[in-house]
This record gives C-alpha cells, sequence and structure tokens, in this order.
C-alpha cells in the first residue's frame, strides 16, 4: 500500500464519528479487528495496535494489505 493512502485510510477510520470496528489485513494472513479509536497509534507511517490483553503489534504502510469497514455481523 502506499505510504500517503495508508496513512490517510487509517486516519480517515480512526477519526470517524461514531467510530466504526474495522480490519487490518496484515501480509502474511495476520488480520486484526480495531474495536476502539484510542487502540491505534500512528506517526510518520508507522502504527501500532495494543491487540486484546495489551499485546503490540507494529504495522506500517508495506505490511498492511488492506485496511477496511469490519463485516456486519449477522443476524442469528
Amino acid at each position: 500500500m502506499q505510504l500517503e493512502h495508508f496513512e490517510q485510510l487509517l486516519q480517515h477510520h480512526l477519526e470517524r464519528r461514531p467510530f466504526h470496528v474495522f480490519v487490518l489485513d496484515l501480509q502474511g494472513g495476520k488480520r486484526y479487528e480495531v474495536d476502539h479509536p484510542h487502540s491505534v497509534a500512528l506517526k510518520d507511517g508507522v502504527a501500532v495496535f495494543i491487540a486484546p490483553g495489551g499485546v503490540p503489534v507494529w504495522f506500517d504502510h508495506e505490511s498492511v494489505t488492506q485496511i477496511a469497514d469490519a463485516p456486519a455481523e449477522s443476524a442469528p
């Protein structure tokens, strides 16, 4: 993903009000659901997501394959 596109897309998802859950797809098939805007910090093209349990996940524009809205939950 291009650096500028990565930063703009991530900022867009983090600043939406009301906040909507989104998904980070990383190279190698890792996928993380971001459920709170303060769980991600971005600076100079590098970001960290604090995953459940306080585990930091570092990523940048080269490691991200997609940033997208989380799929809607299906009704039971």
